[in-house]
């Protein structure tokens, strides 16, 4: 079998997160790497610290990525040796890391950075929203003359826009009268993904030109890019797509469908959370789709596995 792994974006951070990783010993240094960088253990972080110190860009960030790091460790042995791999905003760093193309404790130095040259460039005021339920057209129309864009396409009409907070509430309340499915202010406060971070985008290249690359993902592993859904095929040439990736939208379902059309006939997502393995079944009911954090032991993970084959 072929599986696509999912890396997550920030917001499913939670208490949690940690529990099947956080003894393995196969992620101990990867912990320690991330205690350095945020000053605090993530295993008694994510247990003690109240919901808005998680969702701090910085910490969000790390903690995500730190996340997908550790679950790949722990799995690495039990998973398929053929896989695609597809991060989600800041899960595509991870991607990179999972994939091989970066070591992991540069994957965290990585991110850290990443989201310093964010904070540098973000001016307080902004955040991102999410819609669903009106197409594109609608939602570039609400855009249209308002600081705020689109920042990821998911599939079926699943928009997540970046901005100013004024500008957000105000498409939240014309997108309510057009009728929108849901409409949920993501806990996130930068505009990734949008023009408004462009200096960050400018920034970041500049520190990806300086880290150590494989030339190519792990063998039986492809890796594809968010910002158009292509393989990755030259790893020093294309990493300059994680820099393009800050200052323009994400394009998740073709992400997607990328990992589907090169044979994926599972979706794992490393997490926090659930919400990247919920789209996959949405939009391809027929695969199988789980998350890391469906499963109380690795043993699950490889029962489930098991089944599929």
């Amino acid at each position: 079998m072929a599986l696509a792994i999912l890396c997550s974006g920030q917001g499913g951070q939670h208490a949690g997160m940690f529990d099947l990783t956080g003894d393995a010993p196969q992620a101990e240094a990867l912990f320690a790497h991330a205690s350095a960088l945020l000053g605090h253990d993530p295993r008694t972080l994510v247990k003690r610290a109240e919901r808005e110190t998680l969702h701090v860009n910085r910490t969000a960030q790390l903690l995500c990525t730190l996340q997908a790091l550790s679950a790949a460790a722990l799995l690495d042995n039990v998973l398929p040796n053929r896989r695609c791999v597809a991060g989600y905003s800041v899960g595509e760093v991870a991607a990179w890391g999972v994939s091989g193309l970066i070591g992991a404790a540069e994957t965290l130095d990585l991110v850290a950075a990443r989201a310093g040259v964010m904070n540098a460039a973000s001016r307080g005021d902004e955040g991102m929203l999410f819609i669903r339920g009106l197409g594109k057209a609608s939602i570039e129309q609400l855009c249209s003359g308002r600081e705020a864009a689109i920042a990821i396409c998911n599939p079926a009409d699943a928009w997540v826009l970046g901005g100013r907070r004024a500008a957000l509430n105000a498409i939240a309340e014309e997108a309510s009268r057009l009728g929108a499915a849901r409409i949920v202010s993501i806990p996130v406060n930068v505009p990734s993904h949008t023009y408004l971070l462009a200096d960050a985008s400018v920034a970041f290249s500049h520190l990806l030109a300086d880290i150590r690359l494989q030339p190519s993902p792990t063998m039986g592993t492809r890796l594809f890019s968010g910002i158009d859904g292509d393989s990755v095929l030259d790893a020093k040439n294309d990493v300059n797509k994680l820099a393009l990736q800050i200052s323009h939208p994400i394009q998740w379902a073709r992400c997607l469908d990328g990992c589907v059309e090169a044979g994926a006939t599972a979706f794992l997502e490393l997490g926090p959370g659930r919400a990247l393995a919920e789209m996959a079944a949405g939009a391809y009911p027929h695969i199988p789709a789980r998350s890391v954090d469906d499963f109380r032991s690795v043993q699950g993970i490889v029962d489930w596995l098991s089944r599929l084959t």
